[in-house]
């Protein structure tokens, strides 16, 4: 189906799409934040940087923000569940303070996060088709 010329395609006015795509794009910038950290784990004085998790991202750049129904539904890592969301790494002699387990930690979750989106992404597109009739 060929879009009408001058409107938006029908996969980029979809809500869920663009927050698939979004989650993507999130999930990708903080894989590159934690190979940098990695990448810096024996440099002197480096602090490892963190990117603010995608519910608090999303919930700023969208009109409609999510809201939690219990302690722990949106953030896992809340204190009520039993979470912790803070790094608490103590600096080497060197003052870097790169923690390569919990980098490698942080690696999964990012890499649970871009596949999470990309399931949302493809369970949406065969549900489009099926409504439209094809498989």
């Amino acid at each position: 189906m060929k879009p009408i010329e001058g409107e938006a395609p029908m996969h980029q006015t979809l809500d869920v799409f663009q927050t698939a795509a979004a989650m993507a794009r999130h999930a990708g910038q903080r894989q590159a934040v934690v190979a940098q950290n990695i990448a810096n784990a024996d440099t002197p004085g480096y602090r490892a940087r963190q990117i603010a998790p995608f519910v608090e991202v999303h919930g700023k750049l969208s009109a409609t923000a999510m809201r939690s129904t219990r302690p722990g539904h949106l953030d896992p890592t809340d204190a009520a569940a039993g979470g912790s969301a803070t790094r608490n790494t103590e600096p080497a002699p060197n003052g870097n303070a790169v923690s390569l387990e919990q980098e490698m930690l942080h690696a999964v979750e990012v890499a649970r996060e871009h596949a999470r989106a990309l399931t949302i992404y493809r369970k949406s597109m065969e549900i489009l088709r099926l409504s439209l009739g094809r498989r």
